[in-house]
Parts: structure tokens; C-alpha cells; sequence
């Protein structure tokens, strides 16, 4: 552990005492949630943010400590371990480093060069290394390895070069010179394979030459995508002269004799042969991995800047799931989020029946003072759009916002909203999501797998394990972040408070079925299943609206609620903090936190974001041309661009060198998902594809 600790300061800008004490929580079983907003004093004040990384680096850090362990015992087994080599190995920073370290120690009797070993053939690999020998003298020694085996002088030559040529490609230094030169010099060429569809997906890939170093993460995830599915075919290259040159002038002897012909014609197979193939499929796994971390990490951003997207609270709204010949349902939720009505119109081609449409809206208006409408974004929403906009021109005045469908079909089909809405058909359990995506984003999207939300990219080709983790862990931070009220929470939205999981959920819902609502947090030690620890765990980002105690609807922990109460009658406004947390006994950092909470109780994080625009009218393609100035909500955002509802049936594009004068390395840098643009510059119209392509710079 000690190793581990030191190797763990060297790595980040925690403290020493911070990682002991971090170490120390995790073993206990405290979340990192939990570290985060309530054991700031120990951890320095460390964000959830950090921590996740901290912990990543920490189990990293683990297996790479261990692996050090075990390749030092598995060499000290099958050969003597220099002291040159312990330093190696001590030294080496990442996995790669210490297999390359550890390869040339491997049994390998199946490969050419095991076989010469096993046929005795060492002895003659080292003569011929040395390059003292002539190719006659070489000839002459070869003879005295003749065996049942090895029948010939060619034979046993040709064995003593494959010795060479597999220590060539076994030698760590070679391998990482390759590694690296590839990584920055290589050039990836990509051609189309038999099976290439010529107006596929894959048409702007082919025929090309690239360094590798130029390839962004997500054209590379693009391009493998076409490998796989056997579209494209891709191969790497580097300088072979070079390779050849470094050959002749730092591996072979400087007075070797003739034999050095053989010596270079082995240790170029080695290259060829063994080498390149082994670091070229190394270099793709490494260009995956950087791939899928990038890919990943727009992702996680993608998702907590929709989970975090603002709640319309106090507001009756109505969910509209659009659809031509089927009709768009409407389902109308109150401002609890209770479902209420739901209804069918027709208000679209086929039947186009306005006035009947128009009735019905009106009369769930007037019944249920709806004050919002939130309309699905997929078939059909464009001519939705227009229907409630010649409402409004009509008089029934109705603010529309369009909301992205990507995972209400599955939601909707999913055994939680049968337990939900048990007696509903799909259809319209489909637009109360609509509506309740509208009401409260968090709370409704936990409900959904993330990889259905069409927020990223390549999201089934990179490592699922990675992006479900991160997902995961994205959805656990900001979840505690903003709390949970414990009296209406799902089962899904309960699953990720700290130190409750889906069975513990399942309890707590249980319990508020049987006994009505929880009245305080101690409550929760009622429930089956959740101890002392869990309710430490979860506590302080549990919500109660409206209980016997005010602190229950705060971020205040219970084991600081008698600090509290002795806080409540100070001028918060002039506390000297240093002064007030030594008489009080707690942390300054816990102290400031306490006083936040005293201040502005019943906090929501989200309430400090801009808020979710409305519209009461809709932009047709022919009203646009290049160099007219629109507005939109940002709906999606890639390595490349983002994507922007504009009020037409497809998304403008942004291309990230239409966003700011000077070169930014990622959209995420200056856009966020959900954000409003109110001036954006239409750059490019294709009226028969319908796509749009928009700028943000300043003509």
C-alpha cells in the first residue's frame, strides 16, 4: 500500500494525507458522492469530478503495481534477473512498457525461432549475431549442429537467423521505437473492399492516405466501422528505408564480416515479419482506446448538461407524440407530474382534421389550464409544429417547445412503465414521457438507458464497459448533486442515490406504498434493507417537501443538523468563518456549505441554467436562405459539429470552424446541450435534402 500511495502522489495534486484518507473511505464504503459533498476536510475539497478520476488512476495504478509484481516473479522463475532489468521494470509506467519487458522471457516453442532453440541452434545465433565469421567460416561451424532435425547447413543458418530475427522483434527498445514512430509518423491508407456500397456511408473514406497522428477519434471510429462491417480496408506504413538504414548503421556490427549480409537479412524479417504486424496491431488498439475515451467523454458531457437541463415546474403540460396516419397523442400531466387525460387527434395528413383537432386541445386548455406544450421531434413533429401555431394564430394561446423523442418507444415498451401506467397503451405512455421530459429532464431521462438518448456518437463502437461506467457515474454525481425527493421518486431516479441501490429502491417505495409519505429522514431506517451505513450513505441527498423537520429539504447532512440549529439565529452575512467553525467543531469547508444550504433552502443547481425556450410559431425552408439569421436549441454535439433545431423537420448543422474565429479544439468548448442560440447565420441551404448548414461567427 505504501508503493501504491507514493505512486498515487506522484500521479496527482492530492496530498499524501488526502489519498490515505480517500483510500480509507473508499475501504469503508463510503460513495464517492458522499467524499465529495460531506468529507471535504479529509479530501481536500476534492470534487466528485476528481475523485472519479482519482479512482480510475487508483485501480489503474493497482493493476499496474501488481503486474510489476508478477512479471518480476515469472522472470526470476525461468531465467536470472539482472539489476539492469528490476530498474526497467520499476521504471515502466504503463502495461505496455512492462510487456515489452517481459516478452523476450516468454516460452514460445511453436514460433520458427522457438523451434531452432528447442533444435539446439542458440550457440549458432549468437556466432552469427556477433558477426566475427565469415559466411564460409559460418558454413563450416553450422555443420556441427547437423541433427535428426536440422538435416542441412542452409537448414541450420536459416534456424539461426529466425533465433535473431524473434529477438529482434522481442527487443523492447525496437518495440518502442516502432511504437512511437508509427503513432507519429505513420500513414494510414484506406481502400474500399468487394463489398463497398458506392452511395454507403463510407464513400468520403476511400481512396485516402493520412498520418496518424492527424486522424481525429471520431473519423478513425468512422472509418473502423467500415472495416467492420467489410467495406474498407485499411493498412499501415512507415519509411522502410529508414528502418532498413537504422538496421545496417546501430544493430550490426561495425567490423562485421560477410556474414553480415545473413545478419541483416534476419533482423529485417524480424521486422517485417514480426514486428510491424505485432506493433501495428497494437497502435490500432491503442487509437481505439483514444478513440473511446474521447468518444466516452462527450458522451458523459452530453449527458449531464441534459441532465441538468432546467425543470418547468409549475406549469400543467401537455405531451404530444406526433404521427401522421395513426394520429399524434396527447397526454396532459399536472404540475406534480400526475398524469391527467389523455387523447387522439388527427390534426395531419391523411385526414388534416383541423377543426375537430382544434376542439379537443381547447377543451383539455379550458379544463386543465395547460400552460406548456412539449412536442416529440420525430415523424410528423414539423406538421405538429404548424398545427399549434395556427392555434395561436387562431386564439388559443399555447407555447410549444420541441423535445427530443430518442428513447421514448423504448421507455414506453420497458416492464417500468408497465408498472407505471399499467392500464395505457404504448403510444401514449410514449407522450407522458414527452411531457415529463418537459417537467422534470432528470427524473425522467434515469429512466432510460443513456446509450438510447442520442446524445454522442459511435456509441456501440466503443468500449461498452467504459461508456456504461461512465454513464453511470455522470448520472450518480449530478442525481446527488440536485437531490432526490423521497416521496415521489421513481424507482430509477431512487437507484442512484448514494448508498441505495435498485433493491434498497424497491424497499423505499414499498414502505411509502404501505405507510403514506415520509415525514422525516430518519424515517428511512424503517426500510427493509437500508442500515446505518446505507443511511449515512444517502441521507444528505434525500429531499423531503413539507416535513416535521426544515433541514429534511436540504443538503444539509443529519449528523450536522445540531450545527444548524445553532447557526439559524446568526447574521450568516458577517460569520467569521475560521472563528465560527473552531467553536462549532466542524470544517470550514463544511461550514460554508451548511450556511449555503441555511441560506437558500430547498436549492435546485439546475435553477441557475437558462431555461428552456418556447415558441409560438414555426420556420419553413423556403422562408431561410444564406445569410439569414435564425435562432435554435442546441440538440446534439459531436467531435466535428453540432447539431441545432431550428424549427425545421431536420437539425442545422454547425461545423466546429463555423463557431468562433479562433481555432477551438472541441464544440463542447462554447456550446452546451439544450443552450439557446438567439443569432445563428445560415451558411449553406439544400432545399431538396432539407439539411441546413449554420455559423455562429459574425460575417
Amino acid at each position: 500500500m505504501s508503493r501504491l500511495i507514493a505512486h498515487l502522489v506522484q500521479k496527482t495534486t492530492l496530498s499524501k494525507q488526502q489519498i490515505e484518507n480517500i483510500l480509507k473511505l473508499l475501504q469503508d464504503g463510503a460513495t464517492i458522492p458522499f467524499i465529495a459533498r460531506y468529507r471535504k476536510e479529509m479530501s481536500g475539497g476534492a470534487s466528485d469530478e476528481v475523485l472519479r478520476e482519482f479512482e480510475t488512476l487508483y485501480l489503474s495504478s493497482k493493476r499496474l503495481l501488481e503486474k510489476k509484481e508478477e512479471i518480476t516473479r515469472l522472470i526470476q522463475e525461468r531465467a536470472t534477473l539482472s539489476d539492469a532489468i528490476r530498474k526497467r521494470i520499476e521504471a515502466a509506467d504503463n502495461l505496455r512498457v512492462l510487456e515489452d519487458i517481459y516478452r523476450p522471457f516468454k516460452e514460445n516453442k511453436t514460433s520458427r525461432g522457438g523451434m531452432a532453440i528447442a533444435s539446439g541452434l542458440e550457440p549458432l545465433a549468437q556466432q552469427l549475431q556477433s558477426g566475427r565469421h565469415s559466411i564460409a567460416a559460418l558454413r563450416q561451424l553450422a555443420q556441427n549442429f547437423l541433427n535428426e532435425t536440422i538435416t542441412s547447413i542452409d537448414a541450420a543458418i536459416k534456424g539461426a537467423q529466425d533465433i535473431l530475427a524473434q529477438r529482434y522483434a522481442e527487443d523492447s527498445n525496437n518495440r518502442e521505437a516502432l511504437r512511437a514512430s508509427m503513432l507519429r509518423s505513420g500513414i494510414m491508407e484506406i481502400k474500399k473492399t468487394k463489398n463497398f456500397q458506392e452511395k454507403g456511408l463510407f464513400k468520403n473514406f476511400i481512396d485516402k492516405k493520412e498520418k496518424i497522428s492527424y486522424i481525429p477519434s471520431h473519423r478513425y471510429l468512422a472509418i473502423m466501422r467500415g472495416v467492420h462491417e467489410k467495406e474498407l480496408s485499411v493498412k499501415i506504413s512507415i519509411a522502410l528505408e529508414r528502418v532498413e538504414a537504422d538496421i545496417k548503421r546501430h544493430t550490426i556490427p561495425h567490423n562485421a564480416a560477410d556474414s553480415k549480409a545473413l545478419l541483416f537479412d534476419a533482423y529485417l524479417d524480424g521486422f517485417k515479419r514480426l514486428l510491424f504486424p505485432s506493433i501495428e496491431r497494437e497502435v490500432h488498439a491503442i487509437l481505439k482506446e483514444r478513440a473511446d475515451e474521447a468518444a466516452v467523454t462527450v458522451f458523459g458531457k452530453n449527458l449531464a448538461q441534459l441532465l441538468l437541463t432546467p425543470p418547468v415546474t409549475k406549469r400543467v403540460i401537455l405531451g404530444v407524440d406526433p404521427a401522421f396516419v395513426s394520429g399524434c397523442k396527447l397526454a396532459v400531466i399536472d404540475e406534480n407530474g400526475n398524469y391527467l387525460e389523455h387523447v387522439v387527434i388527427y390534426p395531419t395528413a391523411p385526414k388534416n382534421d383541423y377543426e375537430n383537432s382544434k376542439k379537443t386541445v381547447a377543451k383539455l386548455t379550458e379544463k386543465y389550464h395547460i400552460r406548456a406544450v412539449a412536442i416529440g421531434n420525430g415523424t410528423a413533429s414539423r406538421e405538429t409544429q404548424e398545427f399549434f401555431a395556427k392555434l395561436n394564430r387562431d386564439g388559443i394561446k399555447l407555447d410549444y417547445t420541441v423535445v427530443s423523442e430518442a428513447g421514448a418507444s423504448i421507455y414506453s415498451a420497458s416492464k417500468l412503465a408497465q408498472d407505471e401506467y399499467p392500464m395505457l397503451d404504448v403510444t401514449i405512455r410514449g407522450a407522458i414521457s414527452i411531457a415529463q421530459r418537459l417537467r422534470d429532464p432528470m427524473a425522467t431521462f434515469v429512466k432510460i438507458d443513456p446509450k438510447s438518448l442520442g446524445i454522442g456518437q459511435y456509441q456501440h463502437d466503443v468500449n461498452q464497459k467504459l461508456l456504461e461506467k461512465k454513464l453511470r457515474d455522470i448520472t450518480t454525481d449530478l442525481v446527488n448533486r440536485v437531490g432526490v425527493d423521497i416521496n415521489s421518486a421513481s424507482l430509477s431516479l431512487l437507484s442512484y442515490v448514494a448508498g441505495i441501490g435498485p433493491s434498497i429502491a424497491a424497499n423505499i417505495i414499498k414502505y411509502r406504498n404501505e405507510n403514506g409519505n415520509f415525514r422525516t429522514k430518519s424515517d428511512l431506517l424503517k426500510v427493509k434493507g437500508l442500515g446505518q451505513k446505507a443511511y449515512e450513505q444517502a441521507a444528505g441527498f434525500i429531499r423531503i417537501k413539507e416535513g416535521e423537520n426544515p433541514f429534511d429539504n436540504s443538503g444539509i447532512h443529519p449528523e450536522s443538523y445540531t450545527i444548524a440549529q445553532k447557526l439559524e439565529p446568526m447574521d450568516l452575512d458577517s460569520i467569521n468563518l475560521n472563528a465560527c467553525a473552531s467553536t462549532l467543531g466542524v470544517g470550514v469547508l463544511t461550514l460554508k456549505d451548511i450556511i449555503f444550504e441555511l441560506k437558500k433552502p430547498g436549492f435546485d443547481p439546475r435553477s441557475t441554467l437558462p431555461a428552456i425556450p418556447f415558441k409560438n410559431d414555426v420556420t419553413d425552408i423556403t422562408m431561410i436562405k444564406e445569410g439569414s439569421v435564425v435562432s435554435g436549441i442546441v440538440r446534439n454535439i459531436t467531435d466535428f459539429g453540432a447539431f441545432v433545431d431550428i424549427g425545421l423537420k431536420h437539425d442545422g448543422m454547425i461545423h466546429i470552424s463555423k463557431m468562433r474565429e479562433k481555432r477551438i479544439s472541441h464544440p463542447l468548448e462554447v456550446l452546451a446541450l439544450n443552450q439557446y442560440l438567439p443569432q445563428i447565420t445560415v451558411v449553406s441551404v439544400d432545399y431538396e435534402t432539407g439539411k441546413v448548414g449554420l455559423s455562429l461567427i459574425e460575417s
